[in-house]
């Protein structure tokens, strides 16, 4: 059989630039939408994080024919607890939801990050349309009729659209001129994976504290990942401490639910900000992932975001080919940020207002979310509705 001939132009119709799982993705479905396509990025450096991947996000890689590859390794989350610390003043009641109710077998899945941009590396590596270049763009030109990325070693490359996946620095969102709003907070996560004595039945509970979610997420049998939100100085401290002191503090804060904890992988701390890019395209250029917007992990929306770029810009893309138009030209860039625009506001206004609303000790506030939650609880409809938006905006 013969195998499928892969571009070898110097002048392909994409080029995308970064090398994380959104811009793998990006590359492989405009690859996959018959866009000949480069992609402008090194190997990824290890990551022992994980990702909630969203049903929406997991329907993106089915269609992409990555999920099988992924699905033996992805822990279902099949229910989402929310449980108010004990501190509070105000307690909102303990809310449950529950993927079934909804008809579907999990609301996500939880998959090891370096197991998935493995996954996405070998779709990109055989797929037609498609190559890459290992290594980073060390000059970025955007003109009227096209763009030039050139690479620190190798051929200066020209196509009709520059795809930004590189991240929060975007040089590609710099060369556009594409400003950005950024902000931060008085918080920092501490990420590490945990064994535990007893089962977490798919369930991802998040404990809110007046710091932030302190969230455990299933991650195969009797394991789950962790992200403790917090006051930055406690979360260094947290992780200066050895394994045996941290899983005691763990479990103080986890209290029965998952019982005697063990730690079972690196620690690592991040400090908590936020990113929106002033706009999501112009002529030439389309932002994705946190080249475009950058959320706190909370609600396991980044990254599932920035799928859905990937999946816009490349039917934008190839709508436009189809058409017989320039897929990098004004009126494909204006089609790609009216799609992308709402659900990238909306989720991260969401995300924001979610996360200062946990910080506040004010009594009309905690009165407020408790009411909230307690109609989320007893209004199945409501409850309903919640979830299936908080997978995917209208299905999608």
């Amino acid at each position: 059989m013969t195998r499928p001939r892969k571009t070898s132009s110097p002048e392909p119709d994409a080029i995308v630039v970064g090398g994380g799982p959104a811009g793998l993705l990006a590359a492989l479905l405009l690859a996959q939408g018959g866009i000949e396509t480069v992609l402008v990025a090194p190997p990824a450096p290890e990551d022992h994080r994980t990702t909630g991947l969203l049903a929406g996000s997991a329907r993106i890689l089915e269609r992409a024919g990555v999920w099988p590859a992924l699905r033996p390794g992805a822990a279902p989350m099949r229910a989402i607890r929310l449980i108010d610390d004990r501190d509070r003043r105000i307690r909102a009641p303990e809310v449950v939801f529950r993927a079934a109710e909804i008809g579907l077998e999990a609301f996500g899945f939880n998959v090891a990050n370096r197991d998935l941009v493995a996954a996405l590396a070998e779709a990109v590596a055989a797929a037609p349309n498609l190559r890459r270049v290992a290594d980073a763009a060390a000059e970025i030109r955007i003109g009227a009729g096209g763009a030039t990325v050139r690479p620190r070693a190798g051929e200066t490359l020209r196509g009709r659209l520059v795809v930004g996946a590189d991240g929060r620095n975007s040089p590609v969102r710099a060369a556009a001129g594409i400003g950005v709003r950024r902000w931060g907070y008085d918080q920092a996560a501490l990420v590490t994976t945990l064994r535990h004595a007893r089962g977490h039945d798919d369930t991802s509970t998040e404990i809110h504290t007046t710091a932030g979610p302190f969230t455990l997420v299933p991650l195969g049998e009797r394991r789950s990942s962790l992200v403790w939100v917090t006051r930055p100085a406690e979360a260094e401290a947290l992780a200066a401490l050895d394994d045996a002191a941290l899983a005691q503090a763990i479990g103080r804060r986890a209290g029965p639910i998952l019982g005697a904890v063990t730690v079972d992988g690196p620690r690592q701390v991040f400090p908590l900000s936020g990113l929106a890019a002033r706009r999501l395209a112009v002529p030439r250029v389309a932002l994705v992932g946190e080249a475009a917007h950058a959320l706190p992990p909370i609600g396991a929306q980044g990254l599932n975001l920035g799928f859905r770029d990937a999946a816009a810009i490349a039917e934008a893309a190839a709508a436009a080919v189809r058409a017989g138009q320039d897929p990098g030209a004004a009126a494909a860039m204006a089609r790609y940020e009216t799609k992308r625009r709402g659900d990238v506001a909306s989720r991260s206004t969401g995300v924001d207002l979610l996360n200062r609303s946990l910080l506040t000790d004010a009594a009309p506030a905690l009165a407020l979310r408790a009411l909230a939650l307690q109609a989320v609880k007893r209004i199945s409809p409501l409850r309903r509705l919640l979830m299936r938006e908080g997978i995917a905006p209208g299905g999608v």
